[in-house]
């Protein structure tokens, strides 16, 4: 156990008045930006974008919702988005795709700079911070993505955070794992979605896990990545996650959310999100500490937060804090003010653009759609029930008959989407109960062909 990262001091999370990055924005958000854009002045925005981004197309709508003029770059592979097509063409996470996009920068007069996803969340820093424009430290961002640096950085800077050790799989794995407590969670330094997450309850599952993983990180571009995995000690309890906004190191939480059916492995998959939270106000205030100190000892000042964190007996632990919003489409269950989007706030804040929000009044809730086994999607039945259901707004199946579904842990794409408001949330959580048992999953096996011996 003596290379097991242990907290070595805990911060009183209590809290400050005198704190700026402690402090509660009053509501309305005001965003107060430097270097407002001139009225007759569109404001041009740079989005930097997977080629097969989920959250694309809502950044895009978001910022001509607003006025502003987006560019995007991504990497030009094909994409249903016809600004990937036309935006400019790099590779993202190299040295000479952020001067390449710097240069574009410069020529485009831009006011902001918006990473749409995890993956790019370095690079889009860097470019900002060339042009003088609002960014976090390169620093930052990297510990926002990288879990095992992540890790590091908060063992010193908030109480509670886990055991936890980095294995590297070209080494045996035997030495590596002894003395690993168990039950505990390993997974790949550098995935979001929950991807390649998997609990280990004794040292053949932690070896098998590890097995596992091995494919889906062997062709990161990162060595570091595409070797190690982090493992520590599995967190109990039940799965809080929150959407923030930081402005000038000023924390304003917009959402926070319960995932109320246990989250206790082999795998981790996602799927009810509901708010706003039913946690007591006290455990609420708690989170809310644990997220500031977290983007505190990250350095974080800038954009867009998603964090994850795990409640037991009346305290919380960070799972992760992320510099970007919530994954998939369930950014579209926040509406704030007059019908104004995640991706607008973020734009907005981006860009310069004065903006004010309230909070919607409406409790609401997500589905991630499980995805129930692997197979051919053959079709899904009962979608129209579904939909019927009282306070369903939407059900959207995102992969299309004759595709694969792959599950957690290999897989990296969700079956859909179910949305619902309702008065409180306790009927959200219903409306969407109720839909999920509509639908019907039909799939077919996959065949393997393989080639008889001469």
């Amino acid at each position: 156990m003596s290379n097991l990262r242990r907290s070595r001091r805990r911060l009183c999370l209590t809290p400050a008045p005198a704190d700026r990055l402690d402090r509660r924005l009053p509501s309305p958000l005001r965003m107060r930006p430097r270097g407002v854009p001139s009225k007759d002045q569109a404001p041009g925005v740079l989005l930097v974008s997977p080629p097969h981004s989920y959250r694309l197309a809502a950044y895009v709508e978001a910022a001509r919702s607003l006025g502003c003029k987006p560019f995007v770059a991504s990497e030009g592979h094909h994409s249903l988005v016809p600004d990937v097509a036309q935006g400019i063409h790099v590779e993202l996470t190299s040295a000479h795709g952020v001067g390449q996009m710097v240069a574009a920068g410069r020529n485009l007069g831009l006011h902001g700079v918006v990473a749409t996803d995890d993956a790019v969340v370095e690079p889009a820093g860097r470019v900002a911070m060339e042009l003088g424009l609002r960014h976090n430290s390169p620093r930052s961002a990297r510990l926002s993505r990288r879990k095992d640096l992540a890790r590091e950085a908060l063992a010193d800077a908030v109480a509670g955070v886990p055991e936890f050790r980095c294995l590297d799989l070209q080494r045996p794995l035997a030495r590596q794992i002894a003395g690993v407590p168990f039950p505990c969670v390993v997974k790949p330094v550098a995935m979001s979605g929950s991807r390649g997450v998997i609990r280990a309850d004794d040292g053949q599952a932690l070896v098998a896990a590890c097995e596992r993983i091995r494919p889906l990180i062997a062709d990161l571009p990162d060595p570091i990545e595409r070797t190690r995995v982090l493992v520590e000690d599995f967190m109990p309890g039940r799965e809080v996650a929150v959407e923030a906004m930081l402005d000038d190191g000023t924390l304003t939480i917009l959402a926070m959310f319960d995932k109320p059916d246990p989250l206790d492995g082999p795998y981790f998959e996602e799927t009810y999100y509901i708010t706003p939270s039913r946690l007591a106000p006290a455990l609420q205030r708690r989170i809310r500490q644990l997220v500031v100190a977290t983007c505190r000892a990250y350095g974080l000042r800038e954009g867009p937060i998603h964090a994850e964190l795990r409640v037991r007996d009346g305290d919380a632990r960070v799972i992760e804090v992320a510099a970007r919003t919530i994954g998939g489409q369930c950014a579209r269950l926040l509406r704030f003010g007059t019908g104004l989007s995640l991706e607008a706030l973020v734009i907005a804040h981006a860009v310069g653009l004065p903006l004010a929000w309230q909070p919607s009044r409406n409790a609401g809730g997500v589905l991630m759609i499980p995805t129930p086994r692997a197979g051919i999607l053959r079709r899904v039945e009962g979608v129209l029930a579904a939909s019927r259901v009282p306070y369903v707004e939407e059900v959207e199946i995102s992969i299309r008959e004759g595709y694969e579904l792959v599950p957690l842990p290999e897989g990296s794409s969700y079956l859909g989407f179910i949305f619902a408001r309702a008065p409180n949330p306790a009927l959200a959580e219903r409306a969407l109960r109720d839909a999920h048992a509509c639908l019907n999953i039909v799939t077919a096996p996959m065949w393997t062909l393989s080639r008889s011996p001469a």
